[in-house]
This record gives structure tokens, C-alpha cells and sequence, in this order.
């Protein structure tokens, strides 16, 4: 299957599951709505705290979809037709989590505006905000990705798979948080985002390699 086709195919199925779609858009949302409420409405302090809250929000609502990147397909054995397919391996799973991040991370990114108003963030840092959550959720979903492979056969692989994706997300949730504050203090950022960009570059470069040996190990148990 191509690159073109497996696309096509992943956007499809994605706009016939509205639920799974949205699901993590609305627990991003829910999170930032109620924080302020169990905190504190000051604007000041929430302007502090705003940059580690927004990632790890962004975190927890990436990885809801997580456990169905591969979960669905391995189901109803399209994963089996995959891997005995004379087309690259690697390809598709580059093409099925770029998918899983034009669906989940994107419309998360574009949602974000809204949530650093609501939040206090001054509007100088919200381009950097944007900017730091475009590196961070190609980060989330491409790692993330690998041992959503390895667990995609256990019967209740969503605890491991929890396990092993936090540790593998705390470098750009460190970094990308540190680019908002660097922002609000102004200080120059630009390192730190180069830092974020060649991160994401080197997951999209490999991570498909990795998940693609991760699917074959965990198929062939």
C-alpha cells in the first residue's frame, strides 16, 4: 500500500469515528477549563504555571489516542496484510502517524489560542507557544508510536504502553515549556526551539523504522 493510499485510508476511517476524533480535543479542553477553577482565577499566577500545564495537557490528551493508533487495524487483521504486503512497511507506518497527528496534535495546536487566553499567557508567547506544541506533538505522536507497536498485541497493553511512552515524552515537555517561559521573560529562545525542531526531525526519521520492527516483533508472538 502507498504512502497516498494508506493516507487516504487513515483520514476515512478517521472522519467516520467523530468520537475517537474529538476525544482528546475535549479532555484537552475540560483540563484547561477546570484548572483555573481548582487553582486560583489570578491572572498573574496562572500566567506562571500556564506553559507546564498546557503541555501536560497536551501530553495526556495525545496519549488517549495512542492505544487505538494500531489497536483498530490490528482487529480486523490489516496489520497481518501489511506486514505480508510487498510494499514498505516503513512507509505506512510513516503515512499512519502523520495521520494520527494531522487528527489529534493539529486541531490541538490550533485549539491553543484559546486555551493560553483563557489562561493568561501574554499574547507575545502564544506564537511560541504554537510553535513549541508543533514540534511537541510530532514528537508524541511519532515516539509515542513505537510502543503503541510493541503493546498492539497484548489484550490490555494501555498500562504498559502509559509506562513506556511517559519517560520517552519528558524531553520535549521540559524543552518546549522552558521556550514559553523563555518568551514571557525575554529571554532568546532560539536554541531551545532548534533543540525542539531537530528532536522532531529525528523522530520523523526514525521512529517509523522503529515501530515498523516493533509490529513485527509484537505479531510474531
Amino acid at each position: 500500500m502507498t504512502f497516498k493510499h494508506t493516507c487516504s485510508r487513515e483520514l476515512l476511517l478517521s472522519s467516520r469515528r467523530k468520537g475517537e476524533l474529538f476525544n482528546p480535543l475535549v479532555f484537552f479542553f475540560t483540563i484547561m477549563l477546570l484548572f483555573p477553577v481548582a487553582v486560583s482565577p489570578d491572572p498573574e499566577l496562572l500566567a506562571q504555571i500556564a506553559p507546564g500545564v498546557i503541555w501536560i495537557a497536551a501530553l495526556l490528551s495525545l496519549m488517549l489516542s495512542l492505544d487505538g493508533l494500531f489497536r483498530d487495524d490490528f482487529q480486523d487483521g490489516f496489520l497481518e496484510q501489511m506486514l505480508i504486503s510487498q510494499d514498505s512497511l516503513v512507509i505506512s507506518m510513516f503515512a499512519k502517524i502523520l495521520c494520527h497527528w494531522l487528527v489529534t496534535g493539529l486541531p490541538l495546536i490550533l485549539m491553543s489560542p484559546v486555551i493560553a487566553i483563557m489562561l493568561s499567557l501574554p499574547v507575545s508567547a502564544i506564537g511560541v507557544m504554537m510553535l513549541g506544541l508543533l514540534f511537541g506533538t510530532i514528537w508524541f505522536s511519532f515516539i509515542g508510536a513505537i510502543p503503541a507497536a510493541l503493546t498492539v498485541g497484548l489484550r490490555k497493553g494501555g498500562l504498559l504502553l502509559t509506562i513506556l511512552v511517559l519517560p520517552m515524552m519528558i524531553p520535549l515537555l521540559s524543552f518546549g515549556s522552558l521556550m514559553i517561559k523563555q518568551q514571557i521573560n525575554g529571554e532568546v529562545f532560539s536554541a531551545t526551539a532548534l533543540l525542539c525542531a531537530g528532536l522532531s526531525l529525528l523522530a520523523m526519521m526514525l521512529a517509523p523504522f522503529m515501530a515498523a520492527v516493533s509490529l513485527r516483533i509484537s505479531l510474531s508472538e
